[in-house]
């Protein structure tokens, strides 16, 4: 299965957004840190509570359209679904979108899609893409990088990441 889509973070946003376009017939690897996380998910179980969440992923990792493991494939579409934690005096840590953006640099091509969809601070989308093109010169103004804030409570993600309105915002 080569990915059309490679979602960075399996947690209680990227799971459940991974599983809802695998559930479209589209190609979806995620990639997490645990290895336990990855090892679940490719039994088509799920490591978190939320409603929905393990017929939908029993059901993208059995008609092959899931897959999980430790590292990023390449792909058309990358989320960055990862942790903003606050670091002291309220200072979002925005380092597990840089590592998550790190781990990709080198897959990334023309015409790729990549999209911020952690919690960030204004200016990060930015600040990755300056990172990505200070890295890969060869690529700028030829990616297209957005910032699509989650907006979903715990306990309804399935459906309101269906029918809640999103908004997106582009670079370029």
């Amino acid at each position: 299965m080569k990915p059309e889509v490679v979602m960075i973070g399996l947690g209680y946003i990227g799971l459940p957004t991974a599983a809802l376009i695998a559930s479209n017939k589209v190609n979806v690897f995620g990639v997490d840190i645990n290895p336990n996380v990855v090892e679940t998910i490719n039994r088509g179980e799920i490591h978190i509570v939320e409603p929905e969440l393990d017929s939908a992923v029993a059901s993208a990792v059995k008609n092959g359209f899931l897959k999980a493991g430790l590292k990023a494939q390449e792909a058309n579409t990358y989320l960055i679904v990862v942790p903003t934690p606050f670091k002291d005096k309220n200072e979002p840590d925005i380092s597990f979108v840089e590592a998550a953006t790190k781990g990709i640099l080198p897959l990334l091509k023309e015409n790729d899609l990549y999209i911020i969809e952690s919690t960030s601070p204004v200016g990060t989308t930015e600040k990755m893409m300056d990172y990505i093109y200070a890295e890969r010169p060869e690529l700028e103004g030829k990616l297209h990088i957005a910032y699509c804030p989650e907006r979903v409570l715990p306990g309804n993600v399935m459906h309101e990441l269906v029918h809640n309105d999103r908004v997106i915002g582009g670079v370029n």
